[in-house]
């Protein structure tokens, strides 16, 4: 472990891509020849038959009743909340710690995002923390299941319940994980998933609502058919949609992914659980404790924590850097305090209830975890073979061993490694997905 460090000119730990993705095989392109042919393209009438069988299908794999597929993750947030009456001045209770477009996904309603801090645990809306934030305004809450842990969904259920609030999860991480045997987005009212490009299951964009409610699913289906009822009778409320139906060609995609997303699962818990096991060894570093109650675990990213104190006070960033230099992909400022964002700082003053109502915000576990302590590996390191996840161990071990190298080092590669996803698009001009 005395080699220098890449960042500084030595040779990296690894050299050769890991598993890329996405993954897809003849099941892709048999379907999307079928779509072709059929002339069957769009996502009208709605669901259309391929988006209503994927639907079905992903609703049942995560013990829901109903799937309503739409064109991204943070409609399926937007329309759920819409859907169960969320509007103009109402308060949603959403974790300081997430990606912008859970936030958005509020302001988009009409209503007021209320950030409250995460577990520090699990990164999760920490439960103990939402009474005290809540008003009789408090109509919701988004609790965020992250990289790879669940919020209390229990505690959660249970604080709901008795002040009859609308719990929507947003499991844009969380394909295929189960909580006490539930599937996520099944234990809320309601779940959001995404399948943009880097999730767990994609179609290069798109997005569905799960629940066992058949009213709100319906209510979705409506808002995101141009306010266009089912293809039933049905006693839902009239209202002015946008078109945010899914395609044919995205649903024939997602339901190839999720034909092999089980098998996926399995086996990124395999190698996590891999990963552990060299990690502890590391002075400086520790990890996010596992919680019984997650009884499949789903690894969109796995995440751990930095502590700088143990690295002669070197800044996470820097370690990031140095980090990726060894080839490994990785982020630090994934996420940060979205109330600190400044996409978010930027776009919600447009937003009228957000402007006449905001509060100001400390979380410190979020800002800590987004500016200081937390690292994101990527889930298809997790795809590959066990040398994939020791190449990692060694790298991380191997900065460890070499931390004086990277003491007082700065430059632009650095600071723009610290930026968040956000941040980084701005400067960059360019969409930050």
């Amino acid at each position: 472990m005395s080699d220098k460090l890449a960042i500084r000119g030595g040779n990296a730990v690894r050299t050769h891509p890991f598993t890329a993705w996405p993954v897809f095989d003849d099941r892709e392109s048999v379907g999307l020849q079928r779509v072709l042919e059929s002339g069957n393209w769009g996502g009208y009438p709605c669901p259309n038959d391929y988006a209503r069988e994927f639907g079905r299908r992903f609703a049942q794999a995560h013990t829901a009743s109903y799937g309503v597929t739409v064109t991204n993750g943070t409609v399926s947030l937007e329309l759920a909340l819409k859907a169960a009456g969320v509007g103009f001045g109402d308060e949603v209770i959403v974790p300081a710690y997430t990606w912008e477009g859970t936030a958005a996904a509020v302001l988009f309603t009409g209503g007021v995002p209320v950030f409250v801090d995460v577990d520090p645990d699990t990164y999760c809306l920490d439960a103990g923390l939402i009474e005290a934030a809540m008003t009789s305004k408090t109509r919701a809450i988004i609790p965020v299941h992250l990289g790879f842990r669940f919020a209390d969904m229990d505690a959660i259920m249970e604080l709901a319940e008795r002040h009859g609030l609308f719990v929507l999860e947003d499991c844009a991480h969380a394909h295929g994980g189960r909580w006490r045997d539930k599937g996520a987005g099944s234990i809320g009212h309601a779940g959001s998933f995404s399948f943009q490009t880097s999730k767990l299951m994609t179609a290069g964009e798109g997005g569905i609502v799960i629940t066992s409610d058949i009213d709100l699913a319906d209510q979705v289906i409506r808002l995101s058919n141009c306010g266009r009822p089912p293809r039933r009778e049905t006693k839902g409320e009239s209202v002015l949609g946008h078109n945010y139906r899914m395609t044919e060609f995205q649903a024939v995609i997602l339901l190839a992914q999720l034909e092999r997303l089980e098998e996926q699962t399995a086996l990124r818990e395999t190698r996590t659980r891999r990963l552990e096991e060299g990690l502890r060894s590391i002075q400086g570093i520790s990890l996010l404790p596992r919680d019984p109650r997650i009884t499949r675990q789903a690894s969109y990213h796995y995440v751990f924590k930095f502590h700088s104190e143990h690295f002669g006070g070197v800044h996470r960033d820097a370690f990031v850097a140095a980090l990726k230099a060894e080839g490994v992909p990785c982020d630090g400022r994934f996420y940060e305090a979205v109330y600190q964002s400044s996409l978010f700082q930027f776009a919600a003053e447009r937003y009228p209830a957000w402007a006449q109502n905001r509060r100001e915000f400390n979380c410190p576990v979020s800002q800590r975890a987004g500016y200081e302590e937390s690292v994101w590996l990527p889930h298809e390191i997790f795809l590959g073979s066990e040398k994939d996840v020791d190449d990692v161990v060694e790298a991380v071990a191997k900065i460890s061993a070499n931390i004086s190298e990277l003491a007082g080092f700065e430059d632009e590669r650095i600071r723009i490694q610290g930026m968040s996803r956000a941040q980084r698009a701005l400067l960059e001009s360019k969409p930050p997905y």
